[in-house]
């Protein structure tokens, strides 16, 4: 999320992480127009989930 957040910046996008949307302990992450759904903010990703999260934001996963 800080990774995605400086790069958000760098590429001078707008962030933001809505925690009402989404169930339970996940949530919304807006970059630019795109969106994604993160889950449990507090446990590491999968590759496979890094992947497909940063594809729906079109973002390269190698500039994290």
């Amino acid at each position: 999320m800080r990774r995605l957040r400086r790069l958000a910046r760098q590429k001078r996008l707008s962030y933001s992480f809505v925690p009402a949307k989404g169930k339970g302990s996940h949530g919304t992450v807006y970059v630019g127009s795109a969106y994604t759904v993160v889950k449990d903010r507090k446990k590491e990703i999968g590759t496979g989930l890094l992947h497909e999260m940063c594809k729906d934001l079109g973002v390269d996963p190698r500039e994290l």
